[in-house]
């Protein structure tokens, strides 16, 4: 199973979208700092998850996320600018 995720950063509230296969090392990794693009930005909030059964799935979707039409939805979802 493969697991695309959406993370609130607290600091500068901007959001980060990633992908895994074992997601909950993955967040471990975020909140101690051991992952570069986002360590200057903890504390972070897990928005959501979603499951996919390949990581093709999983990395078309959290491209989609990264798009123009994904930062738009999840301004929707959230009723602010949390992108």
């Amino acid at each position: 199973m493969f697991y695309v995720y959406i993370l609130r950063s607290l600091k500068d509230k901007k959001t980060y979208v990633g992908y895994t296969y074992e997601l909950k090392q993955r967040l471990e990794k975020h909140t101690n700092g051991l992952v570069k693009s986002t360590k200057h930005r903890r504390p972070f909030k897990l928005l959501f998850t979603e499951n996919f059964q390949t990581e093709k799935e999983a990395k078309k979707r959290e491209l989609w996320w990264k798009s123009g039409a994904g930062r738009r939805k999840l301004k929707k979802y959230f009723n602010n600018s949390v992108v």
